[in-house]
Formats: C-alpha cells, structure tokens, sequence
C-alpha cells in the first residue's frame, strides 16, 4: 500500500477537527439543560456510570438501546454540559464535568443521583467500626442482567441490606 495523498490526509484532519464536539463553558451551563437531561433514565444511568470521576468509553457503559440512541443520550449531555467528550483515536472518552456543575449547581448531581438511587461508590460505602464483622453480599449495579459484570461492595453485617450503587 502507498502513503495517503495530500488530499485524502487533509481529509483525514478535517474529519478529526469536525469530531471535537463542542462543549458549554463553565457560565454557559443552564439549569433547565441538565434538569432536562437528567430526566431521562437512560442518560442518568451515564450520568452514574462516569460519577467516580475517571473517563469511560461510550461502548463501556452498557444501555439496553440501539448505538443511534445512546448516541443521542451522549450528545444531549454534552450539549447540556454534564459531561466532557474527548477522542482518542476512534473512541470517545466521556467524563463527568463535576468541578463546572458543582460551581454552577452546588450539590445538584450528587442530589439527583442519591433521589434516583443511583449512589456514587464513594459516597455509598459506609465507614466500618473497628471490629465489624463484614460481609460479602454482592450488590449489584442498577439494570445488571446475569451474565453481566457485576458490582461488588462489602457492607457489615449490621447493615446488610439490598442497596443500589
């Protein structure tokens, strides 16, 4: 195979320019955006997926809907400004824009995920007393089918318990 054309590299770089998608600024986030974003089910359970704080891959985070609808989900958020699109590659890495939200909205992702029941896994764990027996009782992620990756947390034994995480 020969080297790529003049043109059909500077297609390649238009195309690569085309896909950062563009994103609000910090004082362009409007409440009624996100309320409306995080109304949907489908894009609350992203919203949880990326609360932890690391990036994920659109195709990490397992939505029981066709690829054109998660594409929308995703684009909805990021158009709302929740979360931050970046690509590496032929992958799109999705972060939570927590710092932009939590200038904004004080509160209201960790709210809104507490009220869906959708727990970030730090907040969720509770702290054990020195000599708690613990149990391990899996507790498994909001929608998880057999089969399927599992969430595990350890809880002890006082307050075992079916949670969501």
């Amino acid at each position: 195979m020969g080297a790529l054309s003049t043109e059909a590299t500077r297609s390649i770089a238009a195309r690569a320019a085309t896909q950062e998608k563009s994103h609000p600024e910090r004082d362009e986030i409007e409440l009624s955006a996100v309320l409306h974003a995080l109304s949907d089910p489908m894009r609350l359970r992203i919203v949880a997926a990326v609360a932890d704080g690391g990036e994920r891959s659109c195709k990490s985070i397992h939505l029981p809907v066709v690829k054109s609808t998660c594409t929308h989900h995703f684009r909805v958020l990021r158009e709302a400004g929740l979360i931050r699109q970046r690509c590496a590659g032929t992958t799109r890495l999705n972060s939570l824009r927590r710092e932009d939200l939590e200038y904004r909205f004080p509160g209201l992702v960790e709210a809104v995920l507490r009220a869906a029941g959708w727990v970030p896994a730090v907040s969720a764990m509770p702290v054990l007393a020195r000599g708690a027996k613990v149990s391990a009782a899996p507790v498994l992620a909001r929608g998880a089918e057999a089969g399927s990756c599992l969430t595990v947390s350890l809880w002890p034994a006082t307050e075992l318990r079916r949670r969501r995480v």
